[in-house]
């Protein structure tokens, strides 16, 4: 099995509704993506998925988060924003953009360099 990540950091707003602290005042964050692939077999030049391709299908899901407010992006503006909801939100849409032959293991997104959150099935 052959295991490949990639990370990429997008600049995001947001404020977390119905949250009783500091975060529920608009603040920003520089969150870091780390999305964990695998793969069984390779292609034909020995390549199980390039690093570009994966690179731009990651920017395709977490691209229009980028420097923006979440609470006025979809599906931000009705769920909350959390960091659960959207490495959850980014796992599932990734997915679905992969091709066949490729296992997406994980995604892991960090607030900041002390707090993380990673999602898998």
């Amino acid at each position: 099995m052959y295991s490949l990540s990639i990370e990429k950091t997008i600049s995001a707003a947001h404020s977390l509704r119905n949250y009783q602290g500091p975060c529920a005042r608009i603040h920003g964050h520089n969150w870091k993506i780390n999305v964990q692939v695998s793969a069984r077999q390779l292609n034909d030049i020995g390549i199980a998925i390039d690093f570009e391709e994966l690179e731009k299908l990651t920017w395709e899901v977490i691209g229009p988060f980028d420097h923006q407010n979440l609470n006025d992006v979809a599906p931000f503006d009705k769920i909350n924003p959390s960091a659960e909801h959207i490495v959850k939100y980014i796992y599932e849409q990734l997915k679905a953009k992969l091709p066949a032959h490729i296992h997406l293991q994980k995604v892991t997104l960090w607030e900041n360099d002390n707090y993380m959150v990673a999602y898998e099935e």
